[in-house]
């Protein structure tokens, strides 16, 4: 018994001309008809799986008829939607209606356009770092389907944007590695020295310059009391922003608060013999620095961190290392800020400091200064770098 009625082979057979068709052939084609067609549809179905697909198309029909040498059956696409009309005389029998067209309408329709001329084009992938918003760029955006909505307590959505990949090369991830090590475990020794020079010259860095700020941020943030590291993280440091070929300004808002840190905290190291005072020298020379190469770009920049350190100066309950870090902050500044925020406060601050004057971290302090006062001084140089030693 055939799946296949016999009245539709007398309509196929109509429709290539034979009308004499009697029941009893058709009734005979029809198993034969259903195996051929079950053949088809499998090498259909095979070629559907082989192209990764789980829909049945019209081209997998095709090239499943091109496996068993049969000529194709034109007219049909995976597009195209499927019309049916009931057949003339039968109730339950269904065609798919397929319109005549005339070679007259062929031959007089225009001509599709020409295709596009195979071109190259260019754009930026990223400007330091930074994708630029551009219709050739893929924005990558929260899928918002299925998805309850977030909102602040005011009322207002909250935008969520998925995180973007940053892929590092292995050579890479190998030289940042490196680089972290030596400056944790081996910061005394020539190799850290070599790493220095590395950082401060080398021109394929780029891409290590957010972890590298990261890197610092977070050891400082943590070893307050490991006086070697924070000189070291401090001379990584002053690498990263000597390099010509970095673009270090996106970064400054990591890197700002570090070398803060260690000019102006309370305690740095935890042994006698560490010299916070050469580490809080060397950081003031750092925030100038970083001043006078960036300010043109970020306004702000040295007022916020003039303020900073006026307010660690004049307050009496920091200690005097933290008065020590911030005036050698104000007065690597230059004459300008001296005059302006050291020298109007400095009788108010003596008479406070007078009382501890015995003290050596007083003394480091009254020297400090005097030798902002009067910079040109050798002999206030000498007694400045007396609490060096």
């Amino acid at each position: 018994m055939s799946n296949i009625p016999k009245e539709a082979i007398e309509v196929i057979a109509q429709s290539i001309g034979i009308t004499n068709l009697s029941p009893d052939v058709a009734l005979s084609l029809a198993p034969d008809v259903e195996y051929r067609v079950q053949e088809i549809m499998q090498e259909a179905i095979k070629c559907m799986r082989h192209s990764r697909r789980t829909v049945l198309t019209a081209d997998d029909v095709d090239s499943a008829l091109n496996l068993r040498n049969v000529e194709p059956i034109c007219g049909f696409a995976s597009r195209d939607a499927l019309r049916f009309k009931k057949a003339a005389g039968h109730k339950d029998l269904f065609y798919i209606d397929d319109k005549d067209v005339e070679f007259k309408e062929v031959l007089e329709s225009p001509l599709p356009k020409a295709p596009l001329d195979t071109s190259v084009t260019s754009h930026w992938l990223a400007i330091e770092g930074i994708q630029p918003a551009i219709p050739e760029n893929a924005s990558i955006e929260a899928p918002s389907d299925g998805k309850k909505a977030e909102y602040k307590e005011d009322g207002l959505s909250v935008d969520v944007k998925l995180p973007v990949k940053h892929v590092l090369s292995r050579e890479l991830q190998l030289y940042f590695d490196k680089i972290v090590d030596v400056t944790m475990n081996k910061s005394v020794s020539i190799l850290f020295k070599q790493a220095l020079l590395s950082l401060a010259t080398d021109s394929g860095l780029h891409p290590l310059v957010p972890y590298f700020t990261y890197f610092i941020a977070d050891e400082v943030a943590r070893n307050l009391n490991n006086f070697p590291l924070m000189f070291a993280l401090m001379r990584v440091a002053r690498s990263l922003l000597q390099n010509e070929h970095l673009h270090i300004e996106p970064y400054l808002h990591q890197l700002m608060p570090s070398i803060i840190t260690c000019l102006v905290a309370k305690r740095l190291g935890n042994k006698f013999t560490d010299n916070h005072w050469e580490l809080r020298n060397f950081a003031a020379k750092l925030v100038a620095s970083i001043c006078k190469r960036f300010g043109h770009v970020y306004h702000n920049l040295q007022p916020r961190v003039t303020r900073t350190l006026l307010h660690a100066f004049l307050d009496p309950t920091k200690t005097f290392p933290q008065h020590y870090g911030a005036i050698q902050g104000l007065a690597a500044l230059g004459p300008s800020v001296v005059r302006l925020l050291i020298l109007p406060n400095l009788e108010a601050y003596l008479q406070l400091l007078e009382p501890e004057i015995k003290r050596h971290e007083a003394w480091c302090v009254y020297g400090a200064l005097l030798f902002a006062s009067t910079p040109n001084s050798s002999r206030l140089e000498k007694q400045q770098q007396s609490c060096d030693k």
